[in-house]
């Protein structure tokens, strides 16, 4: 009986999906598609042959705040000089509405989206905030960064995110 249990057990882990396991520092990033706050969705197929900053957040966090000011500047940066760039926002908070105004009275131009299991199962599970992951543009985990960063950091992962491994 133990033996059926755990081969339907191992049986059904292999059924999961690529993302239930983040990727580590090198790995390719099985990116889920997510909701956008707003409208849209934002596929996997959105980010082949993109760098991505992916951070992780909360409204509650004066951390996050102070830190997504500098995720904003680089996010115009790239905008600005056209660098195949994608900067996503993952709040950790369910209240869409709420989520909105704040992102709208903070003036942040960058995706957002509450689909925090699928991101953080793609990337990192650990549960502070904010946390910044950085992926170069062949989809490969360059690091995770928790905590908050300062700016002339945030805005070196523009550098990082094209540099060699």
């Amino acid at each position: 009986m133990k033996r059926r249990v755990l081969i339907a057990s191992a049986a059904a882990c292999a059924a999961w999906p690529a993302w239930s396991v983040p990727a580590q520092n090198g790995q390719p990033v099985a990116w889920p598609d997510v909701q956008l706050l707003g409208g849209g969705t934002l596929k996997a197929v959105d980010w082949q042959a993109r760098a991505g900053v992916v951070v992780f957040w909360s409204l509650t966090c004066p951390f996050c705040r102070r830190h997504n000011e500098h995720v904003e500047k680089l996010h115009r940066a790239a905008k600005a000089a056209d660098l195949p760039l994608t900067v996503l926002g993952v709040v950790r908070e369910r209240d869409a509405a709420a989520v909105a105004r704040h992102i709208q009275q903070q003036g942040y131009s960058f995706a957002n989206t509450l689909d925090l299991a699928p991101m953080a199962a793609a990337l990192s599970e650990r549960r502070m905030t904010p946390i910044t992951a950085l992926v170069d543009r062949q989809g490969r985990l360059k690091m995770v960064l928790p905590g908050e960063m300062f700016e002339e950091d945030v805005m070196d992962l523009l550098q990082l995110a094209w540099a060699p491994r």
